[in-house]
């Protein structure tokens, strides 16, 4: 008996020692003495929840197979800090860490860098060009279906399209619904960008979750049709230099892992310094991941990736799932999931049909056009799909749910290019017809 309870874990983590770190984390809240501002102790917090909670997720039946244990990990907390059943010192101390560190992008640069510098070359120019088209067929035809659905249930086409469907397809909160409430405002000389805001969020925030569910779906769909999946790759290649990143059992190598890594930092430096240089002289901000995806992909393409970043990729890209994917899923509930906005479209069933409406019709389409493009219909749907997330945040939901971390990138060219596309049009659109 004794021998199995140490055979236990939370997560990756055994049963004494976490059962310690417990101890520890409730010492510190009874007595208040949790520091607010700590890196040491806010990933205590974060790792002492989420684990739990994921390993809750994995056991509830049949949300287990719909990325149930994302939709725990993530949206629970969210409901924890809205009825306020998690102490005001773990709230702080997670939200103080993952909004002044930068944590989300830590880890998607470490992520995007460990996926692209370990995949196969060839492989990884086939698939971006497909997913470019795969990706404008989505915006235009969940437009389309998004609209057409919401009107049928009564909604207006203008309150479908540009208060709804845009901004699932925005590219998340802080560059696609702000952006967009922006554009929306100065068109709408009345309204003020805060008010368009918090009228489309909720959209934004359920459409996200909606992607989550989907996700988990179409792990499903793979598991029982492996024909559809590539298991974290969107195109079959009979050259591949290395094999898929799941479940490769190589030595791991301690200074591979951490140049791969000092390359992350080097392009992320290199990104923030160009998206100053390109915002000073041309009046254009681009975001950082854009530029940090471009560079990697294009140096990847060229073939001046050496060998041993590209097993260093692996490695960092295997510790980068494993290790932070739940303690982030779990700062991102706390910190940056409004659990108010989100149960706000609850009240308008025209909206929820519009919305689910709007993913499905996503969903289905990136998974159709990839079968006729030759690509894996189950991962290019979960990829395609992150364009109706949160951005970082839901891309990082939603490939969780379905156990396709490997295609970060291409989620985040969904993310990015496709919230663009969509920002664009929709404010350029609402000008003509309001002028």
């Amino acid at each position: 008996m004794l021998e199995k309870i140490k055979s236990f874990k939370i997560g990756f983590i055994p049963l004494p020692l976490y059962l310690v770190l417990l101890l520890g984390y409730i010492l510190l809240t009874v007595t208040k003495t949790v520091p607010t501002n700590d890196m040491l102790a806010s990933l205590g917090i974060m790792t002492v929840f989420a684990y739990l909670l994921e390993e809750i997720g994995k056991r509830i039946p049949v949300l287990n197979s719909l990325g149930g244990k994302v939709l725990v990990v993530t949206f629970l907390p969210a409901y924890f800090v809205y009825a306020g059943w998690l102490p005001k010192s773990t709230i702080t101390s997670v939200s103080n860490f993952m909004e002044d560190n930068n944590f989300l992008m830590f880890f998607i640069t470490l992520l995007v860098v460990g996926s692209i510098a370990s995949m196969n070359r060839k492989t990884l120019i086939k698939a971006t060009s497909r997913i470019i088209v795969i990706l404008i067929l989505c915006d235009v035809i969940g437009s389309l279906v998004g609209t057409g659905i919401g009107m049928v249930f009564g909604l207006s086409a203008w309150k479908a399209y540009f208060f709804i469907v845009a901004p699932i397809m925005a590219g998340g909160v802080g560059e696609g619904a702000m952006p967009l409430s922006l554009g929306y405002a100065a068109v709408l000389t009345a309204t003020g960008a805060g008010n368009v805001f918090g009228e489309i969020l909720p959209a934004v925030m359920l459409g996200s979750l909606v992607a989550v569910v989907l996700s988990g779906l179409m792990k499903k769909i793979g598991d029982v049709h492996p024909e559809l999946t590539g298991n974290g790759k969107l195109i079959d290649g009979a050259d591949d230099e290395l094999e898929s990143l799941k479940g490769k059992s190589s030595e791991v190598s301690i200074e591979k892992t951490l140049i791969a890594g000092i390359l992350a930092i080097t392009l992320y430096f290199l990104a923030v310094w160009l998206n100053f240089v390109i915002q000073k002289y041309v009046g254009v901000a681009v975001p950082a991941p854009i530029i940090l995806l471009i560079v990697l992909m294009a140096a990847k393409m060229l073939g001046y990736i050496p060998n041993n970043i590209e097993q260093g990729g692996n490695s960092l890209y295997g510790f980068t799932v494993k290790g932070i994917t739940p303690p982030l899923l779990f700062g991102v509930g706390v910190a940056s999931t409004d659990w108010n906005k989100l149960i706000q479209v609850f009240k308008s069933p025209a909206s929820m049909i519009a919305i689910a409406a709007t993913v499905i019709a996503i969903v289905i389409t990136a998974f159709i056009a990839a079968k006729l493009l030759g690509l894996y219909p189950v991962d290019t749907a979960i990829a395609v799909s992150c364009c109706s997330g949160q951005g970082g945040t839901g891309a990082l939901a939603i490939l969780a749910a379905g156990d396709r971390m490997e295609l970060m990138p291409f989620a985040q060219v969904a993310v990015r290019l496709g919230g663009a596309m969509t920002v664009t049009f929709a404010i350029f659109l609402m000008g003509i017809l309001v002028h």
